[in-house]
């Protein structure tokens, strides 16, 4: 089963809507970036996500290897989506930034960031 969840930046900017199932796994990456910021990654497929304003608004950043694409709202900061290196096909969505009543039952899965080519093999 899924659930369509909506969500955005903290200042409203950014907003999208997308279609996840309705007990996903979540990774909690401890990672620089991911453990710093509180992202807690829902892997959303391309095609199954919507950004609906504020593709103005996104500021990108990249580091390391610089495949990810991480996208924040010009004003307020917040990362509320980005391009993972991880996931070339996907979004990450940070859990944190969906709207409240969605009604998902999460489970949460640690993902080493830090030694991110041994846990990337163990990603399906």
């Amino acid at each position: 089963m899924t659930a369509r969840v909506a969500g955005g930046c903290h200042c409203g900017a950014v907003r999208f809507d997308a279609t996840v199932p309705n007990s996903p796994e979540l990774l909690d990456c401890n990672c620089s970036i991911c453990a710093r910021t509180g992202f807690l990654h829902l892997i959303v497929r391309h095609s199954d996500f919507a950004l609906l304003s504020g593709k103005d608004d996104l500021a990108s950043y990249r580091f390391g290897s610089g495949q990810a694409e991480h996208l924040f709202c010009r004003h307020c900061g917040v990362k509320s989506f980005y391009q993972p290196r991880s996931h070339p096909e996907s979004w990450s969505v940070n859990y944190n930034c969906l709207d409240e009543g969605h009604g998902l039952n999460p489970g949460i899965r640690k993902f080493d960031g830090r030694d991110w080519e041994a846990a990337k093999a163990g990603l399906v």
